[in-house]
């Protein structure tokens, strides 16, 4: 075995990789990276009534799973978007909830019976990455939860997975958990639509 096939080499390979991904040798977060948990509200249309549901008894204890899983971790804030399923969601976490306008759900229409997004992709992205930019800068290096809506969250993933919207075929569910880590200019998915804590 060559020098350039060295044990030692090798292993300063795969950590150079790692670091690149902004994980550490135990998989951890690098240092100085900040984590964003993308968190989808809980469930809200067993019992949908209006335009801003609350969460319905399915999306409650989902909620508390959330909450029970995240009381385990230091986190540095918790944002939601002004909907109340976001706004409850985000409580079962935390009673120090900061609300973000820009963490709206994609404006949508319904016709016969289906629903599409009507609002332009560009937009959606633009304050998405301008609200987390945000976060990330007033908690540089800590651990950012995030509570919003399917599509504004997989709108930011496809960015960050650098695919078209609407290729990637996931639909987080409800209370989902996806982790993206950010370090300058640098960010990277850790985990996709994560809902471990839901888990008999």
């Amino acid at each position: 075995m060559g020098k350039e096939r060295s044990p030692e080499v090798l292993a300063t390979a795969m950590r150079s990789i790692e670091a690149a991904f902004l994980v550490d040798a135990s998989g951890a977060t690098l240092e100085g990276a900040t984590e964003i948990w993308l968190v989808r509200h809980g469930d809200c249309y067993d019992t949908v009534e209006g335009e801003d549901p609350a969460l319905s008894p399915r999306g409650r204890e989902q909620a508390g799973r959330l909450g029970e899983r995240l009381g385990r971790l230091r986190l540095d804030a918790v944002y939601a978007s002004p909907m109340r399923r976001t706004r409850e969601t985000a409580a079962a976490i935390t009673e120090d909830v900061r609300i973000d306008d820009r963490l709206v759900e994609v404006h949508t229409e319904v016709e016969d019976g289906r629903m599409r997004p009507a609002e332009d992709p560009e937009a959606v992205l633009a304050r998405m990455r301008e609200a987390l930019a945000d976060a990330v800068a007033a908690h540089e290096g800590g651990r950012v939860v995030v509570v919003g809506h399917a599509l504004s969250i997989m709108r930011y993933l496809c960015d960050v997975l650098r695919i078209d919207f609407g290729t990637l075929r996931l639909l987080p569910y409800y209370t989902s958990v996806s982790i993206v880590r950010v370090l300058g200019e640098r960010r990277m998915v850790g985990s996709l639509a994560d809902v471990s804590h839901l888990e008999a």
